[in-house]
C-alpha cells in the first residue's frame, strides 16, 4: 500500500518540495510507502514539434536524486510515450496508481493535471474518490507574491536572474558535465579555466554572462567566476590542477556582469580583475 504523488516534477522546486513533505508525513502517519511517480521524456517531446526549443532544470538523475533526498521511500521514472499520452485520468488512476503500485491516497498539487483529458484537480479528485483513493490536496507556494512555478524559474534563468530563481527552487540551480580542453588564453593571462561541456543538451544554461559560482570536484567545493558564452568556462578561486576530463558541478549564486567582446587580451584581463574582485567582496558579505 502506498501514498502517491504523480507529475513531472521540473525543478524539483519549493511548491514540489511543499507536495512531497506532506506526501512522506501522509505516508509515514499511514504506515505505507511514499511513492513519487514521473516521466522521462517531457510530454512536449513527444507530442509538440518544438521540442527542440524546450529547455529543463533537471536531468533525469539529479531529480531522482533530489526527491529521494526528501525522504520519498520510491521514485519511479516511466517512459512517456505517444500510447502512454493517450491515458485519460481515469485509467491512470485505476491502472497505474491504484494496479500497478498500489495506491491507497493520491495528493495533488494546486494544478495537478493527470491524463490526456487534462482535468481539473477538483474533477481528479472526484474520479480518485470513485475508485477508492484517499485524494490529498497541496496548496500554491509563492514567493514575494508569485506563484512558484517551473516555468517562472526558467524565465529567470534566462534574463540571468540566477538569485530569483535560488529564491523559488530552495537551492542554487546548477550544471554539471566533463571539463574539456579549450584555446587556454586564460592561462595566459593569468585566469585559468576549467571548460565544461554540460552532460544532457535539454539542461537549460542561464543567459550569457559572468556570474560568481560554486564549483564541486568531487567531495571538494570552491568558489569562484563562470563565463557564460559560445562555451561554458569558469576560473576556480586558487586552484590550479590538472582536471580534464573530470565531472564538475558549477552552481549559479549571482550575475555579475553581461558579456563583452575586448579588443585585446590586456583590456579582458583587467575586466577580469575586476570582476574577481567584485566576486570577492560578494563572497565576504554572505559569509
Amino acid at each position: 500500500m502506498a501514498v502517491i504523488a504523480t507529475g513531472f516534477f521540473d525543478g524539483v522546486h519549493k511548491g514540489h518540495r511543499l507536495v512531497i513533505a506532506n506526501l512522506v508525513d501522509e505516508a509515514h502517519r499511514r504506515g505505507e510507502k511514499s511513492i513519487v511517480i514521473t516521466f522521462w521524456p517531457h510530454p512536449r517531446v513527444v507530442l509538440q514539434d518544438d521540442a527542440l526549443n524546450l529547455s529543463l532544470l533537471n536531468t533525469p538523475d539529479e531529480k531522482k536524486c533530489m526527491i529521494e533526498g526528501l525522504g520519498v521511500d520510491e521514485v519511479v521514472q516511466l517512459p512517456f510515450t505517444r500510447e502512454f499520452s493517450n491515458m485519460g485520468t481515469e485509467d491512470y488512476l485505476r491502472d497505474i496508481v491504484v494496479g500497478r503500485f498500489g495506491g491507497t491516497a493520491i495528493l495533488l498539487g494546486y494544478d495537478n493535471r493527470i491524463g490526456h483529458d487534462l482535468l481539473t484537480p477538483s474533477q481528479t479528485a472526484s474520479i480518485a474518490a470513485s475508485l477508492g483513493l484517499d485524494v490529498l490536496h497541496t496548496d500554491e507556494v509563492s514567493s514575494v507574491g508569485i506563484a512558484v512555478s517551473s516555468t517562472r524559474i526558467r524565465s529567470a534563468l534566462r534574463a540571468g536572474e540566477v538569485d530569483v530563481a535560488a529564491e523559488y527552487l530552495g537551492y542554487n540551480y546548477s550544471l554539471s558535465g566533463e571539463v574539456v580542453h579549450g584555446k587556454k588564453l586564460g592561462r595566459t593571462i593569468g585566469y585559468p579555466t576549467a571548460n565544461i561541456r554540460p552532460g544532457e543538451s535539454m539542461k537549460l544554461v542561464p543567459a550569457g554572462g559572468v556570474y560568481l559560482s560554486g564549483v564541486q570536484i568531487g567531495d571538494r567545493f570552491f568558489h569562484g567566476m563562470t563565463n557564460v558564452g559560445p562555451v561554458i568556462e569558469t576560473h576556480i578561486f586558487g586552484f590550479d590542477e590538472d582536471i580534464y576530463g573530470r565531472q564538475v558541478r558549477v552552481s549559479f549564486l549571482r550575475r555579475v556582469r553581461e558579456e563583452k567582446k575586448f579588443e585585446s587580451l590586456e583590456e579582458l584581463k583587467n575586466q577580469l580583475v575586476q570582476d574577481e574582485q567584485y566576486c570577492k567582496n560578494l563572497l565576504s558579505l554572505r559569509r
